[in-house]
């Protein structure tokens, strides 16, 4: 910028000698008609399809920073959407109102067609981020969908990557879920170790499957009614018959989500085929009653 200075230095002088020339000028009596009009204030927006080096809940313009997807970051953010109507009136929305219930699935939506299929069959977790209180009462109606990679199904901690997220659920992809090897302690799942489906293992994840208008409360009280609605999820992956001979082939393991997430409006199940007799070696997807018999 300093070269500029010296430009500005001699346009200040020029204007100096030709003042001396010019007619002077005289008070017109109105006080406001040579002040230019001050710009409209603009509220901070954050950008969409940009990646950040943290995340957060709460998001204030002041420590807002965005990087490179291509170099390392926590989350990327796929899409930034707006409160309307009755939601964007009062206090800014909590988690399990129904305003960021509908907003969790603006997000969710947004999400699919970013990354080509259901975030939470892949190791990522979506989070929602609000302006600050501050910003609310000050007109700010936006909010945040952010997509971050994470450790593994048992740790769901944002994990730092490179590169984009777009089309990451489409093809081969290692984030995807796919056949694991348990580890128990006694007879309490300790954690899922992933594991190519040819090699010895003893679950395999077959899809999700959502609740709706259940509290938090009512579903931690129904793992049978959880563990049924995967063993039909079960039966469609491995095609065979959703009858009484089903738990005598497979049992499953279902991963909800967190207390926070389903408050926020994500009730999907993650559920997987968990065989406690026998190693598989190949993946079951379709692999109908001879694949995966009755024992």
């Amino acid at each position: 910028m300093r070269r500029w200075l010296h430009v500005l230095a001699l346009a200040g002088a020029a204007t100096a000698v030709l003042a001396g020339c010019a007619q002077v000028h005289r008070a017109d009596g109105d006080l406001i008609d040579d002040w230019a009009a001050l710009p409209v204030p603009q509220l901070f927006v954050p950008a969409t399809e940009a990646c950040l080096p943290r995340l957060s809940t709460v998001v204030a313009a002041a420590t807002y920073e965005t990087v490179n997807c291509a170099g390392s970051h926590l989350a990327e953010t796929v899409h930034v959407g707006r409160f309307s109507g009755p939601a964007a009136q009062g206090v800014r929305p909590e988690p399990g109102s129904p305003a960021l219930r509908t907003a969790r699935a603006e997000c969710d939506q947004r999400a699919r067609e970013m990354i080509g299929g259901d975030w939470r069959a892949a190791r990522l977790t979506l989070n929602i981020a609000l302006p600050t209180v501050t910003a609310w009462t000050s007109g700010a109606r936006w909010f945040r969908c952010d997509l971050a990679e994470t450790d593994s199904i048992d740790n769901t901690r944002p994990v730092n990557r490179v590169g984009s997220l777009r089309g990451a659920l489409v093809g081969d992809n290692p984030l995807v879920h796919r056949c694991f090897d348990p580890k128990l302690i006694g007879q309490n799942l300790n954690y899922m170790a992933p594991v190519l489906c040819t090699e010895p293992h003893r679950a395999e994840f077959v899809g999700v499957y959502e609740e709706r208008d259940m509290s938090w409360a009512e579903f931690t009280r129904g793992a049978p009614a959880t563990h049924r609605r995967c063993m039909t999820l079960i039966a469609a992956f491995a095609e065979v018959p959703d009858n009484a001979e089903l738990p005598y082939r497979a049992g499953s393991i279902f991963y909800p989500p967190s207390q926070r997430e389903w408050e926020e409006g994500d009730r999907g199940v993650r559920c997987f085929l968990w065989s406690d007799d026998r190693k598989l070696n190949r993946s079951v997807r379709g692999a109908g009653p001879e694949g995966l018999p009755v024992t």
